[in-house]
Parts: C-alpha cells; structure tokens; sequence
C-alpha cells in the first residue's frame, strides 16, 4: 500500500515542481524582455530628445548611464548602445 501510493506520489509531485519552476522560467524570460524593451525605448527617447536639444544635463546623463548599463546586464546590445554612445558625446548643460 506504502510503495503504491509512493510510486504515484513521487512523480506527480515532481511534475508539478518541474510545471511550477517552467512556468517561473517563463515569467522571468517575459519580466527580462520587457525590462529591456522598456530601458531601450527609454534611451532612443532620451537620444531624440538631447541630440536635438545639442546638450544633455548632467542629471539626465548620469540617469542614462544607469539605464544603459541595466539595458546591457540584460542582454541589450543593439541600435540602443550606438545611441547611448551619440548621446554621451554631447555637451553638459549643468
């Protein structure tokens, strides 16, 4: 009786957790991609923005070193990097 309800037990429970850590691997890939699309939409605004400008604000700067650098730990590295970089080379306005 013991063995029966081990041997049904063992590998539902183990489906379950195998279903459970799937679909917080899932969730976690969608948080991360929609992170990253949100921190490069943010850094092609503040190029649109600032190159028009000719200037960037120290504050503005220093907040989009942070947002570059969270774009690229989260695998970003595309169109966004050579905006960042355009966008750095530009005049502070303190």
């Amino acid at each position: 009786m013991l063995n029966a309800i081990i041997n049904w037990a063992v590998p539902f429970l183990f489906g379950g957790a195998v279903a459970f850590i799937t679909t917080l691997l899932v969730k976690n890939k969608a948080y991360k991609d929609g992170l990253r699309c949100l921190l490069r939409a943010e850094i092609i605004r503040a190029y649109d923005k600032y190159t028009e400008r000719g200037e960037i604000p120290i504050y503005a700067k220093e907040a989009l070193e942070k947002e570059y650098k969270s774009y690229h730990n989260l695998g970003g590295n595309d169109v966004a990097t050579d905006l960042y970089n355009e966008t750095m080379k530009l005049k502070v306005r303190k």
